[in-house]
C-alpha cells in the first residue's frame, strides 16, 4: 500500500489483485458549527451551546448562558435576610428546601445562634425528601433524553407524594421558604411524621423498581457506558461536586466531610460507582447516573433514622430562636451544604449597621458541574452530547444567578 498526500487529503493505492489497484481518497472535510438550544428538549431548560463539529463528531462545546438570569445577587443587594430567603427558591428549584437551608446556616453562623434540637432533624428530614424529588426528576428526564418513557411516568407518581407532603407542611409545592433563620415556619402537623414513615415503607421497593426498569436496561446501558469519561483529577480541577465529583470515584460529601446540623448522628455512606457494576469503567455517564439511583436508598435511610430519633416536645414553638430583627454583626461567613446537584454555598458579608447584607455571593454547583462539559463532550458523536449533557443534571436558574 502507498500512501501521499495530495492537499490536505491522503490518497492511498492498495494491490487488491495481481493486477488490480485501489485507489482511495480520504474526503477532505470542513468544520461545522451548531446550535443546540436555547431552545431544546435535552438542555432542561434554555441553554445554547455552541457545537463545532467533523462530520458526526463533536471538536469543540460552548455552553452559552443567560438566557434565564435571576438576579439573585442583585436582590440581595435590597432585601434584608429573611426577604432573601424567598429568592434562594428561585435558583435550584427543584432543591429549594436545600437552597435555603444553606443560606440560614451562614446566617445562623453571623449571629452564633443555636437552632433546637428538633429543628434540626426537621430541617434533614425536609432536605432529604427534597433531595429525593430533586434525583428522581434527574434520574428520570435522563431516562427521558435517553428514550425511555415508562420509568418518568412511574416515578412522577412516586414524587406526587412527597410533594403532597410538603404541600400539607407549608403551603407550597415547590418553593417552599419553609426554613428561616434560627427555625422553621411551621412545627410538624399532627401524623404528618407517621405519614412520613409510611412514604419511606411505600418507596423503598419503588427505587429496585426504578433501578430494574431503567438502570438495567441494556439500551440505557450502551447508550450511557464509557461515554463522557471524566477522570476524578479533572472532576476536582474544575470544581467538581455532589454525584458528578462522587461518580468520577471520589469519596467526598459535605455531609460527612464538613458536617453540619445532626448528620454527623446519623448512618449513612457515601456513594460511588462500584467497579463492579460498571465494567471497571469508573466517570462515565452510566458512572453518574449510578450514584444518584443509590443515593435515593441513602436519604430513605436518613430520614428513618431522623424520624427515630427527633425529640417529642408538647408545646413547641419552631421559631423560638427566630430572630425578631435579622441584624448580624460585623463579619463575613462562607457556609455550604450538600445539595442534590452538589455543593450550594453562600458569602455572606455584613457591616454590622444594617439589617442588609453588605455583598451575598452564591455558589451553585450546576454553574461549576457544566463548565466541564466542553470537556466531557469533545471527541464524542453528536448523539452522545445529549447523553452527556443529561449526566450532568444541570438546573438553569442555578447557573444564571
Amino acid at each position: 500500500m502507498a500512501e501521499v498526500l495530495n492537499g490536505n487529503a491522503a490518497v492511498r493505492l492498495t494491490q487488491t489483485g495481481l493486477n488490480n489497484y485501489t485507489l482511495e481518497k480520504e474526503i477532505d472535510t470542513d468544520l461545522m458549527t451548531l446550535n443546540m438550544g436555547p431552545q431544546h428538549p435535552s438542555t432542561h431548560g434554555v441553554l445554547r451551546i455552541e457545537l463545532v463539529t467533523d462530520g458526526e463528531v463533536v471538536v469543540r462545546a460552548t455552553p452559552h448562558m443567560g438566557y434565564l438570569h435571576r438576579c439573585f445577587e442583585k436582590h440581595a443587594e435590597a432585601l434584608d435576610y429573611p426577604q432573601i430567603l424567598p429568592y434562594t427558591d428561585r435558583m435550584d428549584y427543584l432543591a429549594a428546601m436545600n437552597n435555603e437551608w444553606a443560606l440560614c446556616l451562614g446566617v445562623e453562623k453571623l449571629l452564633n445562634i443555636e437552632v433546637p434540637r428538633r429543628v434540626e432533624f426537621m430541617r434533614v428530614i425536609v432536605g432529604e425528601l427534597n433531595r429525593i424529588a430533586s434525583h428522581i426528576i434527574g434520574i428520570t428526564t435522563y431516562g427521558l433524553d435517553i428514550g425511555a418513557f415508562t420509568p418518568f411516568l412511574h416515578a412522577m407518581r412516586d414524587r406526587e407524594h412527597i410533594l403532597n407532603l410538603l404541600e400539607w407542611l407549608c403551603g407550597a409545592r415547590m418553593l417552599y421558604n419553609y426554613i428561616w433563620v434560627g427555625g422553621v415556619s411551621h412545627d410538624f402537623p399532627k401524623k404528618f411524621k407517621e405519614r412520613v414513615g409510611e412514604f419511606v415503607k411505600y418507596y423503598r421497593p419503588q427505587i429496585n423498581e426504578l433501578y430494574s426498569l431503567l438502570t438495567e436496561n441494556e439500551l440505557f446501558i450502551k447508550r450511557t457506558q464509557n461515554i463522557g469519561n471524566l477522570p476524578a483529577n479533572v472532576a476536582i480541577n474544575y470544581g467538581c461536586s455532589g454525584p458528578m465529583l462522587r461518580g468520577s470515584g471520589v469519596e467526598w460529601d459535605l455531609r460527612k466531610n464538613d458536617p453540619y446540623s445532626v448528620y454527623p448522628e446519623l448512618d449513612f455512606k457515601i456513594i460511588t460507582p462500584n467497579p463492579k457494576e460498571t465494567d471497571g469503567i469508573i466517570g462515565d455517564c452510566y458512572s453518574r447516573h449510578l450514584v444518584r439511583c443509590k443515593e435515593l436508598h441513602e436519604s430513605v435511610n436518613i430520614i428513618e433514622q431522623c424520624l427515630d430519633k427527633m425529640p417529642e416536645v408538647p408545646v413547641f414553638d419552631p421559631q423560638a430562636a427566630v430572630p425578631k430583627r435579622v441584624k448580624p454583626p460585623e463579619g463575613e461567613v462562607y457556609a455550604r451544604a450538600e445539595n442534590p446537584r452538589g455543593e450550594m454555598g453562600y458569602y455572606i458579608v455584613s457591616d454590622g449597621k444594617n439589617t442588609k447584607p453588605y455583598r451575598c455571593k452564591a455558589r451553585a454547583a450546576s454553574f461549576t458541574n457544566l463548565s466541564v462539559f466542553p470537556e466531557l463532550a469533545q471527541g464524542n458523536l453528536i448523539s452522545d452530547v445529549v447523553a452527556i449533557l443529561g449526566s450532568v443534571d444541570i438546573v438553569l436558574g442555578d447557573i444564571d444567578r
